[in-house]
């Protein structure tokens, strides 16, 4: 064994060596490699702790700086979404001391109001209101226009001042709500919230609330009043600071006719308290309570919201009955209601529920604590017991004495529809009631006669014989008592519409309060049809067309002739424009009505009226009632002295109205002369200055007539032929920018503006416009920045 490895070992050591050399290099590389990655992994580990150290101080550091100084990184707002951005007013300029910011205010012709201070830590807030002082003013003359938060700066080397200087960090414009808004009864909210031409109302009064808001930021409460009768209604906003963002912001706005202001308690029991507005009037509750949520909008951290009876959370009949009899004011009813549905459930309510529940209950306590009161005046008794869903004890204090009677009789005369309301509610939840009955065959007998109270009573599915007796008995007390219907409407007719010529009447088309009489007409008059554009209801302005208009089965004629307010005064007035441009106006009378397909149409009896329908200068005849609207007449000016007295003006509207002319075929195409030769071609062109949108600046009206732009087109091209039949003037009205705000200049349309005037019971002003054989009333729109 030994001699075989002897004779092996030159192989191993001879010129097979260098091979082996190879073999041991290849496996040296390897093992090099290995640790040069190790080294490379533990550099990068090292690095990208040494990043994650250097980010934590620089994020910490970002973090100090957003707290003490945020004006210090406020160029990171480039780097960050619109609701995340660093919210530090006035960047760019030096803090200022207290007495440089209300100097900077008497600049502005404004005041600095009371400070408020916001809280007691090293940033030293405080807020503070911007007063503007109204001129000729003999009441509340001081107006919060602005709200503003300030904190001390933290500049180093502002510390060594005598003075403190402070940063601006949040500030809010402030206007109060809509008049509309504020003297609107309260089912008249959502139609006042639509009046978008109403004005604001001023504020002139700041408070704090304290202790007993929420625990999440800072609440305030800006008001004002105005006089209503012998009291004030309260009106107001809601501001909302938030000390986390630094931000203010408007939450809502608020009123209340009986002069109480909002505040916060506790309603639902959850432990955060809701705001408490109280809009009671009379024995009438009315409160409104607000639950402080989450926003979903990141511009806000919370909002208010509303607990609200109209949007049922739940799809179970019963209560979605107990939310109707609560929208009608059956409170003790509805709570009642809901508390026995409560009981039949195996699980709790939701949230949304308990929430409407607690609402529920919070009226109803009102109500049944009116009801439990002694009464010194029958019709109070009444009243508190019918608010309350008492009827059958209404009805004994109705049936104790011949003073009631009479005294209960004008009590339901007076009722603007709240008690019926309650009535016909109470008996779609429940048919089977006759003492809910009886009240409603009694307020139908004193407002619209015992005829109409008889045949509501047959028309009800679960009306017996002996209830049709008993309540007949209750409806001869009244006609003992010597008791009238008040069936003359309680407003005055307000209609308006486009007039024509009627050939042939049929009196079974047309619905008239007595049908036995026959209609007639005096030997110089003739019959005219009126297609009705617009009607006042009593409550608000219905345009056409009338889809939601529905005649009831029952005395249509008397419901539709109530509807149009023409019990009283039937009359209307025919209004014609001679050839000459002068009115002529005519009295008709209504003698019937027709209501199809969503059109109202008035049959009336008047003179013959001057009506040339060859000469198309005359508009379409007019119908209205006297109390319809005002007619708004501004003195005219001519294009050349609307220059001398508003040059910027005249200089905006000439090009927009030259491009206008040539878009509408009016005027030939071509290069559009210079602002001299426009001002010098339309100098005598007739302007009226007058504020149709409520803003700060007036708008231009331009009426143009056929034969002035006859006359420029001849101008522009000699040769062109003057045409024989004019139409209407047209008209096209212009901001004080230029831009286009109504234009008869249409193709293919013969719309034209008849005149501008004011509708009874509105706050703005409307166009009057006719459209073939029609009229139409527009308004402005503040939302949509256009009149419709």
């Amino acid at each position: 064994m030994v001699n075989r490895l002897r004779k092996l070992t030159p192989k191993t050591s001879g010129k097979s060596q260098p091979r082996a050399g190879k073999i041991n290099l290849l496996f040296v590389k390897p093992q090099t490699n290995s640790q040069l990655g190790n080294w490379l992994i533990s550099i990068i580990a090292i690095a990208a702790l040494l990043s994650s150290a250097g980010l934590l101080i620089a994020f910490s550091w970002i973090s100090i700086l957003f707290i003490f100084n945020p004006e210090k990184i406020i160029w990171l707002n480039k780097y960050l979404p619109e609701w995340a951005q660093i919210t530090v007013a006035n960047v760019g300029t030096r803090p200022q001391t207290l007495k440089q910011i209300k100097a900077s205010l008497i600049q502005k012709k404004l005041v600095a109001g009371e400070i408020i201070a916001l809280a007691k830590d090293r940033q030293n807030r405080f807020l503070l209101p911007v007063i503007q002082q109204r001129s000729n003013c003999q009441l509340d003359c001081q107006v919060i226009v602005e709200l503003r938060v300030y904190q001390e700066s933290q500049d180093v080397e502002l510390q060594s001042q005598p003075e403190k200087y402070y940063h601006l960090v949040s500030q809010l414009a402030i206007a109060g709500p809509d008049e509309a808004f504020v003297r609107a009864t309260n089912n008249e909210d959502s139609e006042a919230d639509n009046s978008e031409n109403s004005l604001p109302l001023s504020l002139n009064e700041l408070n704090r609330f304290t202790g007993e808001t929420p625990l999440t930021g800072i609440w305030f409460d800006l008001q004002g009043k105005v006089p209503q009768g012998a009291g004030a209604i309260a009106y107001g906003k809601i501001v909302y600071y938030d000390p986390q963002r630094q931000q203010l912001h408007e939450m809502l706005a608020w009123k209340s006719p009986n002069g109480q202001v909002p505040k916060w308690q506790q309603v639902t029991g959850d432990a955060t308290k809701e705001l408490v507005i109280d809009q009671t009037v009379g024995l009438e509750p009315q409160i409104r309570v607000y639950q402080v949520k989450s926003a979903k909008l990141a511009a806000k951290s919370i909002h208010l919201a509303e607990i609200s009876l109209k949007t049922p959370v739940l799809s179970d009949n019963s209560y979605q009955d107990a939310l109707l009899l609560a929208r009608n004011g059956l409170w003790t009813p509805a709570y009642q209601w809901l508390k026995s549905l409560e009981k039949q459930r195996k699980q709790p309510f939701p949230p949304e529920v308990q929430g409407q529940m607690a609402l529920m209950q919070m009226h109803s306590q009102i109500t049944k604590s009116q009801a439990d009161q002694i009464w010194a005046i029958p019709s109070q008794e009444v009243l508190a017991d019918l608010i309350d869903g008492r009827w059958e004890k209404a009805l004994e204090v109705f049936a104790a004495s011949a003073e009631n009677v009479q005294e209960i009789a004008t009590l339901l005369q007076m009722d603007g529809g709240r008690l019926w309301n309650r009535t016909t509610t109470a008996l779609r939840v429940n048919p089977n009631r006759p003492e809910v009955a009886a009240w409603g065959a009694l307020i139908l007998a004193v407002q619209r006669g015992e005829e109409r109270a008889i045949s509501w009573l047959q028309a009800q599915p679960k009306i017996s014989t002996d209830t049709l007796v008993r309540i007949q008995e209750l409806l001869v007390m009244l006609n003992n008592q010597g008791v009238k219907p008040r069936i003359i409407s309680t407003h005055p007719s307000r209609i308006i519409g486009a007039v024509q010529p009627v050939t042939k009447v049929v009196s079974t088309e047309w619905l008239r309060p007595n049908p036995q009489a026959g209609l007639q007409l005096s030997d110089s008059e003739v019959w005219y049809q009126v297609e009705v554009s617009a009607f006042h209801d009593g409550k608000r302005w219905l345009n056409f067309p009338f889809a939601n208009l529905q005649l009831p089965k029952i005395s249509p004629a008397k419901y539709i002739w109530e509807t149009l307010g023409i019990y009283s005064d039937p009359e209307i007035l025919l209004v014609v424009w001679l050839a000459n441009g002068e009115q002529q106006i005519a009295p008709a009378t209504i003698q019937g009505i027709k209501l199809q397909d969503g059109a109202l149409r008035l049959l009336v009896a008047g003179e013959k009226i001057a009506r040339d329908g060859n000469n198309l200068l005359q508009p379409q005849p007019l119908a209205l009632t006297d109390a319809a609207l005002e007619w708004v007449q501004p003195s005219p000016l001519t294009v050349e002295q609307l220059a001398q007295q508003d040059p910027a003006r005249v200089k905006a509207m000439l090009p927009t109205v030259w491009r206008t002319l040539q878009k509408s075929g009016q005027i030939p195409l071509g290069t559009m002369p210079s602002l001299p030769q426009m001002q010098q071609q339309l100098s005598y062109w007739p302007v009226q200055v007058m504020n149709l949108t409520n803003n700060s600046r007036p708008e231009t009206i331009l009426t143009i007539s056929a034969e002035a732009i006859a006359l420029l087109k001849e101008s522009l091209q000699p040769e062109t032929i003057p045409p024989k039949n004019l139409s209407l003037p047209r008209t096209i009205i212009l901001s004080d920018s230029g831009k286009v705000l109504y234009t008869d200049f249409q193709s293919d349309s013969e719309q034209a503006l008849t005149a501008i005037a004011k509708l009874a019971n509105s706050h703005s002003l409307s166009l009057l416009v006719e459209n073939g054989n029609q009229y139409s009333l527009k308004r402005w729109s503040q939302k949509n920045q256009r009149f419709e």
